[in-house]
């Protein structure tokens, strides 16, 4: 029997269970190509790009000129001005490779305060403006000039980014930026899960940035759980000056999709004041499956909403494995299949179903699924 009071407040929380497209589409439903449309989810403000490497064009823009803070995406300028000056062969020493790889892999905040700290800071995106004919991209703010996450950037300058690396920069400078956006970790350096938006919408191949703040968010739970540690360097909320907001909780993904980086995608996202990690998840999840992506393979399956804190994802259906991961409160996940397995309980409830989550390559107790059955009525049995 479901736990369908929490369920039901869960609902509240996400939105609903919605499948790929708006939050009213009925729970587990089957991901289907989408036409050209964005999807905004209600209270998100949004730029999108989405550009076409076979055809020249862009297949989606939506405010794609807007300036957001750039949050982590800014990490891929850092990189690209580490590397600028370092030709013919741009051999990049092992001692740097061991603060670039976690940027741009794993988004570590500590290699980007120490770069930004000793390379000019502000400078830095001034130079790579000029560089690269960036439209709309912007130094922080008078007063924040420490802040590498309040450069301000846009989608299509995201795109310009991207068609740099992949059309125009030396070989060696491409291979070890994209080499590294490939193996994009799931688990983030501050343990926020980050393959949301491109990542979770697409099929591999696939290359990612994705950038992630806001007070609101609560603390990264992403691997196994252990004691608590610190978290990294997390932006503080202070007034802001006019221009680009820096108070709403931001998320966005970056990255290519296809077979030889066919698409680049950018998706900027801002959300209402106190929105969980796990509600903007979901919406970018949302926005990100509505796009128009050439040459994207679509993530198989049913898309339903999660309740509950941090639920355990296990190799196996039981508790007797120890986690792999842990959901962010209250996601939207991917379910290929289901299974009996060992019966879990939550007084006065009981459910011996489990679903696969074939993005996690692991188990849930169905019981945190929002669905009104212990076994979800649309998803085959594995």
């Amino acid at each position: 029997m479901k736990l369908r009071l929490l369920a039901a407040a869960a609902l509240l929380l996400i939105g609903g269970a919605a499948g790929p497209a708006a939050a009213d589409t009925p729970a587990g439903q089957p991901v289907q190509p989408r036409a050209a449309s964005v999807e905004v989810p209600a209270g998100v403000s949004a730029g999108v790009a989405v550009f076409d490497r076979r055809t020249g064009t862009f297949t989606e823009q939506f405010n794609s000129s807007a300036g957001f803070r750039s949050a982590s995406v800014v990490k891929l300028l850092l990189a690209l001005d580490y590397l600028w000056n370092r030709g013919p062969d741009y051999t990049v020493p092992s001692a740097d490779r061991a603060w670039l790889e976690p940027m741009l892999r794993s988004s570590n905040d500590d290699a980007a305060n120490n770069y930004w700290s000793d390379n000019g800071g502000t400078a830095i995106i001034t130079r790579m403006v000029s560089r690269l004919g960036l439209k709309d991209t912007a130094p922080p703010p008078t007063g924040y000039e420490g802040y590498w996450g309040y450069t301000a950037l846009s989608a299509r300058d995201t795109v310009t980014i991207y068609r740099y690396l992949l059309d125009s920069a030396p070989g060696p400078m491409r291979d070890f930026v994209m080499g590294n956006l490939r193996q994009s970790t799931r688990c983030a350096s501050d343990r926020f899960d980050q393959h949301f938006g491109v990542a979770g919408a697409f099929e591999k191949p696939w290359a990612v940035k994705q950038g992630w703040a806001g007070s609101s968010y609560e603390k990264g739970t992403c691997g196994p759980p252990r004691a608590a540690t610190a978290t990294g360097t997390a932006s503080p909320a202070p007034a802001a000056p006019a221009g680009v907001d820096l108070t709403r909780p931001a998320l966005h993904s970056t990255g290519t999709v296809g077979a030889g980086d066919r698409s680049i995608v950018a998706v900027f996202t801002l959300h209402p004041v106190g929105t969980s990690y796990g509600k903007a998840y979901t919406d970018i999840g949302r926005l990100t499956r509505s796009l128009n992506v050439p040459g994207a393979a679509r993530a198989a399956g049913w898309w339903y909403g999660t309740w509950s804190d941090h639920v355990n994802v296990r190799p196996n259906p039981d508790t007797d494995t120890s986690p792999i991961t842990q959901l962010p409160a209250g996601v939207e996940v991917l379910v290929s299949c289901q299974a009996r397995g060992e019966e879990v309980r939550v007084p006065p409830y009981t459910n011996e179903w489990w679903a696969y989550l074939p993005q996690y390559n692991g188990w849930i107790s169905n019981i945190y699924i929002n669905s009104p059955d212990n076994k979800m009525p649309d998803v085959k049995d594995c």
